[in-house]
């Protein structure tokens, strides 16, 4: 059963002529497959594509591969194919395997034809561009953007630039840059302050901040738009600086409540009532002032009430809301479609269904798209009748806060797109990646991806051995084998696990009283049997087997026994110590490569200091007093030795004080002291960490397997294994069936 189509969004296409869409997704072919650009030939032609549904066709042509496309992204969506599935290649967030064989692989005699299966293919969350893009130069945006046209994203978010186009609309009304400074945040923390959680934290913004992005604005939007994209940008929700009720001093405007605990300084920002005749001013001249700066694309995003209550549940005034907020879209621009992150839908105790159609059906039909942000795990398109007749787009968000645990739903986004298409009055019109933060987990959105083409669910065990091959240049049973233990382990989770726990060993503030607990919602010996397979095979890993010498060492303070108490506080510190080591190996996992990013958008020593208070603030206590503590937690050499070990080491010496002196350990002392003397001082240091790896990752990471594997104690899997945990037997079946006449781990040992 096709999804309902909205001709409303017609309006909604690339007006860059197809020779030059052609030109620009040429020069992306050279970037991507170098040398070898001479063997591809690219041809743009909307015709391939008359119901704008993005379209493909391969060709062998004299040794040559011939990509049509409908746009350019079409183009390089045809090219990926290519590479990916005749080729063997692979081009991630991180890096990539381009061993194109030296004869190019024969296509069938008629060509390949691929069509997506939807209008639009949805990038980024309101976060990302904070938590991942924050100091992108355009280096790093047109890599960005080539992986976008690569994977088929035609739909992206384009936010970077807003706040110099906000500050002329509120200096024409007589503000001055105090005011901007004061309401908006710093550049690590803008997603937040664009949203009307907090104002100015993070702060002050420098007028150099606010220029140098709007150039880097333009040079994102022209891509976008030379690639065949549409870009998102953003529209007025309302949120405005507290000088506004200085200069209108009848303006109805109040202040929401507080978001996440900040101070009176930083929280409960403005909002001008929607009824009020300054909403319409200031929204209207705002989406002017972009048409003139930017260009129009006829697609806003607007959040009003983004993790934040409307001051009334009435069905009357939500629908009030949401047909202002499209009056004054519709008014800066006839042919506006609003598109709404379905974020705040996630509140089930304010949204019920009748709050949320009275929002939704405030707006003609087919000119809003919904964005059902989390339809992986919490779709809310199954109990409002696929969105009360707004189209939708069918969403997996991921990961919060940019954190790095190895985490994933396979079997929910291989099936869950599809059950959204054909649901009965479906009226979703594509997909969408929203992640708050990138480079982590890749698996799972090459995997998503190819949703983009795929006519049904796949075999996700024979998917996973492609993707090995693709991932390491060829074949290796072992990698294959450890690969398909992730699959069943980490990256199946089907209970409604949130790739965000509060309670990560290693980077969570150390708990006494209310012990940490980390999710586990597979086999972890399953973990380690991939973790064996990795090292055999002599490919890198990451572990993490903190837990039992934690709670040992928790329970023996409670008990009062101080040589286990010293043995496992010891053993704890000592494996944390050697992640850093094994971290500070691999590139992609140095803080110092952050915070030089950071500082490299400086032009004096103060705005330096500045910039790297923003990068080390948001990925450690983000907010003054810790109001998010490590919600951006990272994974990285560097933080470990500078941020975490410090606060475990502190908890050490604090526990061991009260095992000497049997006394209780006394919690709010420890958050006291942590904040003062670790977690503070670290946003305000200036220390300097390596932006280049040390050591061999691999002599490291087959040492640290040989040192800790043997010591994994059984105890844990019987204790914190999953629900649907497989007995051992099972697994010695599995890797027979690979070719291993004994458990991998055995054939470790014995070597």
């Amino acid at each position: 059963m096709a999804a309902k189509e909205f001709h409303t969004l017609d309006v909604l296409y690339s007006r860059v002529p197809a020779d030059a869409q052609q030109r620009t997704v040429t020069a992306l072919i050279q970037r991507v497959v170098g040398a070898r650009a001479s063997q591809f030939k690219a041809i743009v032609n909307p015709a391939l594509a008359p119901n704008r549904i993005d379209t493909f066709h391969l060709v062998n042509e004299n040794g040559t591969i011939t990509i049509g496309g409908s746009t350019g992204v079409a183009v390089a969506m045809g090219l990926y194919y290519y590479l990916t599935n005749y080729c063997n290649c692979q081009i991630t967030w991180a890096g990539q395997q381009l061993d194109i064989p030296k004869e190019l692989p024969k296509l069938p005699k008629s060509g390949v034809t691929i069509s997506a299966n939807d209008r639009f293919r949805y990038y980024q969350n309101v976060c990302t561009v904070s938590y991942s893009f924050v100091w992108y130069k355009w280096e790093d945006w047109e890599k960005q953007l080539d992986w976008m046209a690569l994977h088929g994203l035609n739909l992206p978010l384009a936010f970077t630039g807003q706040e110099a186009i906000f500050q002329r609309v509120y200096m024409k009304m007589g503000m001055t840059m105090k005011d901007m400074q004061t309401h908006f945040g710093g550049p690590a923390f803008q997603a937040w302050s664009r949203m009307g959680n907090m104002r100015g934290w993070g702060g002050p913004i420098t007028q150099t901040w606010l220029n140098d992005q709007l150039i880097l604005q333009h040079k994102i939007l022209d891509r976008m738009r030379a690639l065949g994209m549409i870009p998102v940008l953003p529209g007025f929700a309302g949120h405005v600086p507290e000088a506004l009720s200085r200069i209108h001093p009848k303006a109805n405007i109040s202040q929401l409540g507080d978001w996440a605990g900040f101070s009176k300084k930083f929280c409960c920002t403005y909002l001008l009532d929607f009824g009020d005749p300054l909403f319409k001013e200031i929204g209207v001249s705002f989406i002017k002032e972009m048409e003139y700066e930017f260009g129009v694309d006829h697609i806003y995003n607007v959040d009003s009430f983004n993790e934040m209550k409307p001051k009334s549940g009435s069905a009357e005034y939500l629908q009030e809301v949401g047909s202002i907020i499209f009056d004054v879209l519709q008014t800066g621009d006839p042919d506006a479609i609003w598109l709404m992150q379905g974020w705040l839908f996630q509140d089930k105790q304010f949204w019920q269904q009748a709050q949320i159609k009275a929002m939704l059906t405030s707006v003609p039909e087919g000119k809003m798209i919904v964005l059902d942000l989390f339809s992986e795990v919490s779709p809310i398109y199954t109990y409002t009748e696929s969105y009360y007749g707004q189209p939708y787009i069918w969403c997996m968000l991921h990961d919060f806060g940019g954190t790095m645990e190895l985490y994933g739903a396979l079997d929910s986004i291989n099936t869950g797109p599809f059950e959204g298409r054909n649901m009965t009055n479906s009226t979703m019109v594509g997909l969408g990646l929203t992640p708050e933060g990138i480079y982590q987990n890749e698996v799972i959105y090459e995997f998503f991806m190819e949703n983009v083409w795929r006519k049904q669910p796949r075999d996700i065990t024979k998917w996973i051995a492609d993707f090995t091959r693709k991932r390491y240049g060829k074949y290796n049973k072992f990698v294959d084998l450890a690969w398909q233990y992730l699959k069943k382990s980490v990256y199946n989770s089907t209970a409604g696990h949130e790739d965000f726990s509060t309670d990560v060993i290693v980077t969570r503030r150390p708990r006494y009283q209310n012990r940490l607990h980390p999710q586990v919602w597979f086999d972890p010996e399953d973990l380690y049997a991939a973790w064996d397979l990795l090292i055999l095979s002599a490919d890198q890993y990451k572990n993490n087997s903190l837990y039992q010498h934690y709670n040992k060492m928790i329970a023996s303070v409670m008990i009062n026994k101080t040589e286990d108490f010293l043995i496992n506080s010891r053993m704890l510190l000592e494996l944390l110590n050697d992640m850093e080591t094994l971290l500070a190996s691999d590139s992609h996992f140095l803080l110092g490569k952050w915070i030089a990013a950071a500082k490299s958008w400086a032009t004096d020593i103060s705005e330096s200091f500045n910039l790297e208070f923003n990068a080390r603030n948001q990925i450690t206590l983000w907010g003054p007093r810790g109001e998010i503590l490590d919600y951006a937690c990272k994974q990285w050499s560097g933080l470990l030795k500078g941020y975490y070990i410090p606060r475990w080491e502190l908890f050490v010496e604090m526990l061991h004080i009260s095992v000497m002196d049997h006394t209780k350990f006394n919690e709010s002392l420890f958050a006291q002291i942590v904040y003062e003397k670790v977690e503070l001082p670290f946003s305000n240091q200036l220390d300097e960490y390596p932006t280049e790896p040390t050591g061999d990752a691999y002599a490291i990471s087959t040492s640290i397997h040989k040192k800790y594997r043997n010591m994994i104690d059984k105890e844990f899997f019987q204790v914190y294994a999953a629900q649907s945990r497989k007995v051992k037997d099972n697994r010695n079946m599995i890797e027979k069936k690979y070719g291993l006449n004994a458990p991998v781990y055995d054939i470790l040992v014995k070597n």
